[in-house]
């Protein structure tokens, strides 16, 4: 890593009129190559098939300044940016200025292999460093960025100094997600956060009617931000300094925002008969005006503050770092375009004649636009200084330890598949301590009840600072909460979306910093739902994670319909790049959880949802083999999706279970068997495997297909019934393996609150419903 505390490029200079024009030249040059790679993509390139391919002229126009401004003068190596969606386009161009990527990439934007629509840090060619894309997750990625970086620096160290930035729309923030990172309070005291909020006031459809920034800048002030605002440039802050300014600037701030847009398609006759308005300061206004030519008068009413180079450096001159920023700069959508302002600009693209007549405007050859500036004119030795200052150190590989596969003790009595995280992560710690000091637990204020109390005694609390625990010398309190930056715990608010934002950018640092860690996400598998969509977008971005959902399905009888989870266990059936399990037995569980935390903090590396139940279950019924041989052949069934755990040389009728309801299956085995019906058991640990292994063997897929030589044996293929606590669908396939007859019995309802024995009765997944079942699919 290069020197991060270096001084911003040219920050010195700002003011120098050299320095000033190659800014501008740069900010130009931006966005008309910026603007180019999108017509490019829809107006040149053939598209044979007609359907839309897009891209977002105007919102890449708003945020040009802004991120020139940023680049050229104030960025250092060790800051990350995460850039709105919209606005890929304009970080592609600043690259290409920058010699980070190529010419030929600039045609391929939206193409096959080429330039995303939305900045991805795995699939762009290019410097990225947050993938965004899905509105509110880019834009807090940074802010548990920077909590990742943290934990780095003070456990590992190498992890350095450097502002988290989000560049964001302001429609973006009308995303629940971004209030509910703002709102934990850890976020406070995390100083190198800095948002800088494109103030365009427009969404996707129309001009948003009202004016929010006042709201904003109370709101984040609220939650202790810096509140920094650009609103007016030089030409209008001139103008407000004149005899009856202030009725202008009155009347500008009061201006409704679709009033304010309607100015910017007028032309200056217009904008001198709508601008004074009939208030009280309208003779002040006309006065003011009247002596303005034309185009000065056009080129106020747009003189917004973020599109004010010098407005937009001496903003970012007045961030301290001690606390978080918000910068919300007024924009305009389409600035400089001839979509300027047009309420449906959004997606609105120049026709050709019109990309003609804006390369006119900036000196440009529409037939030759990819053009890098000369390397001795002031801009082009602005790049070159500009790319040299960010140029970052190359990030020296570091493979995670090795992890064991088995601590060799067999548990015994009755345990649940929760209890066993907490055991196996205990035992990590006396086992393998150079990989449990890079296991990262993060939890939702819920850590005693999913069973981690005695893994957070042993490894502590993670904080920026240490904090007294005044609960230390009360014998009565079982979980002590030592806070320090030494933990090895994260707590966060009631708020999943957060938690899986941590775990993504904790599961990440091994390609941002050669630190590979181990994060383990822990809620309550009901609420797995409203996390996977940030969790998911973590995983496309490279952050490689467990999360474990405990506890889960109907078995939590007692708690009614609204904590019965019934969807989650087809989740690693369908999340790309993530295997699930549903362990049946503690042994499974650790066996699972070991070899999860093996695929993590590498380039090839996989995430993992754990599937977990607080039922108790007698541990005998798993059947350990004693023999190290058998043992370990079990082991690798476990980790590959499925085992025999009750053998017979010819079954009638195969049960399949998985994870709770495995009692009431083997209970259904012994009821059949009485009556002369000879049934095979096996517990599935992961259909995702499964249907993995299935797809391969029909030539659609690479994965190994040994489990399903070894389990689905084709010479001992029966009719098969299928259950789980989950929806039925999720093992539904398994019967199609060997084309055999089968019933898939599990939770396709709503829940209802009673005993165990009446909810599994009430969706017929107890052992007389499963007898029942393997009666029919026999017959």
């Amino acid at each position: 890593m290069t020197d991060e505390a270096e001084a911003p490029v040219d920050a010195t200079s700002s003011h120098d009129s050299d320095h000033a024009a190659a800014l501008r030249d740069i900010e130009q040059r931006v966005l008309w190559t910026a603007t180019s790679i999108i017509h490019h993509a829809n107006r040149i390139r053939p598209n044979e098939s007609g359907m839309k391919v897009g891209g977002h002229q105007a919102s890449c126009a708003s945020i040009t300044s802004i991120m020139t401004a940023l680049w050229f003068e104030h960025l250092r190596p060790g800051d990350r940016v995460s850039v709105k969606p919209h606005a890929s386009p304009v970080l592609h161009a600043i690259n290409y200025l920058l010699g980070e990527l190529e010419e030929k990439y600039l045609t391929t934007l939206r193409e096959f292999g080429g330039l995303q629509s939305y900045p991805s840090r795995v699939k762009d060619p290019d410097p990225v460093d947050y993938s965004t894309g899905s509105v509110g997750i880019g834009a807090t990625a940074p802010i548990w960025g920077a909590m990742a970086r943290r934990y780095v620096e003070t456990t590992f160290g190498g992890a350095g100094t450097g502002r988290q930035y989000s560049l964001v729309g302001d429609a973006e923030l009308d995303e629940g997600a971004v209030w509910e990172a703002i709102g934990d309070p850890s976020v406070a005291e995390m100083g190198e956060i800095v948002w800088i909020v494109d103030m365009n006031r427009q969404s996707l459809d129309r001009v948003v009617p009202n004016i929010a920034a006042g709201r904003l800048e109370k709101m984040f002030s609220a939650a202790g931000w810096q509140v920094i605002t650009v609103q007016f440039g030089a030409i209008l802050e001139s103008l407000f300094a004149r005899p009856g300014g202030d009725a202008l600037r009155a009347r500008i701030v009061q201006m409704s925002n679709p009033e304010y847009q309607r100015l910017l398609r007028c032309d200056a006759e217009a904008v001198r008969s709508r601008l004074p308005g009939d208030g009280p300061g309208a003779d002040a206004v006309a006065t003011i005006i009247a002596d303005l030519d034309d185009s000065t008068l056009l080129s106020a009413i747009r003189n917004l503050g973020g599109h004010d180079l010098d407005a937009l450096g001496q903003a970012f001159a007045q961030i301290d770092d001690t606390r978080p920023t918000i910068v919300i700069a007024y924009t305009i959508k389409g600035h400089a375009l001839p979509t300027e302002g047009h309420p449906q600009n959004h997606s609105s693209l120049l026709t050709v004649e019109q990309f003609a007549d804006f390369a006119g405007q900036l000196g440009m050859d529409p037939e030759r636009p990819w053009l890098r500036f000369d390397a001795s004119s002031d801009a082009g030795r602005l790049c070159v200084r500009t790319a040299e200052a960010l140029r970052r150190e190359p990030v020296p590989a570091s493979a995670p330890p090795p992890v064991p596969t088995d601590f060799g003790r067999t548990p015994s009595g009755t345990s649940t598949t929760q209890a066993a995280l907490g055991r196996a992560l205990l035992d990590l710690t006396r086992e393998s301590p150079a990989v449990a000091e890079r296991v990262v637990t993060v939890s939702p204020d819920v850590s005693s009840t999913t069973n981690l109390a005695g893994w957070l005694n042993k490894v502590g609390v993670w904080s920026t600072s240490e904090r007294r625990d005044w609960f230390a010398d009360d014998a009565q309190t079982m979980m002590h909460w030592t806070e320090n930056p030494t933990g090895q715990h994260m707590e966060l608010g009631i708020a999943e979306t957060n938690l899986v934002g941590l775990i993504g950018e904790l599961g990440a640092t091994w390609s941002r910093w050669g630190q590979p860690l181990f994060p383990i996400g822990v809620l309550y598998d009901p609420f797995v739902g409203r996390a996977l969509e940030p969790w998911s977008y973590g995983i496309y971005a490279g952050g490689q994670s467990i999360l474990v959902g405990t506890p889960s399905g109907v078995t939590l009888a007692a708690e009614g319909g609204a904590h019965q989870s019934i969807t989650t266990p087809s989740i690693g059936l369908e999340q790309p790049d993530c295997v699930s399990y549903e362990p049946a037995f503690a042994l499974d569980a650790e066996w699972v959880l070991l070899s999860c935390i093996a695929r993590l903090g590498r380039p090839s590396g996989l995430s993992s949802y754990l599937r977990l139940s607080t039922r108790p279950v007698s541990q005998a019924l798993a059947a350990v083999p004693d023999d190290p041989a058998a043992r370990e052949r079990r082991r690798r069934q476990v980790v590959a999706g499925a085992y025999i755990v009750r053998h017979v040389r010819q079954p009638a009728v195969t049960l399949v279970g998985m994870g709770a309801v495995i009692t009431e299956t083997l209970a259904a085995a012994d009821r059949l068997e009485k009556q002369g019906v000879s049934a095979e058991v096996i517990c599935v640990t992961s259909p995702g495997l499964l249907f993995e292994a299935l797809q391969a063997r029909r030539g659609h897929g690479d994965a190994p297909t040994w489990i399903l030589d070894q389990i689905f044996a084709t010479h001992r293929a029966a009719p098969m019934v299928t259950v789980l606590d989950g929806h039925p669908h999720t093992l539904a396939f398994l019967p199609t393996i060997n084309g055999v007859a089968g019933t898939a019995l599990g939770v396709s309802r709503f829940g209802q609150t009673g005993s165990l024995a009446d909810v599994y009765a009430y969706h017929g997944i107890d052992a007389d419903g499963i007898v029942a079942a393997a009666l029919d699919v026999v017959e």
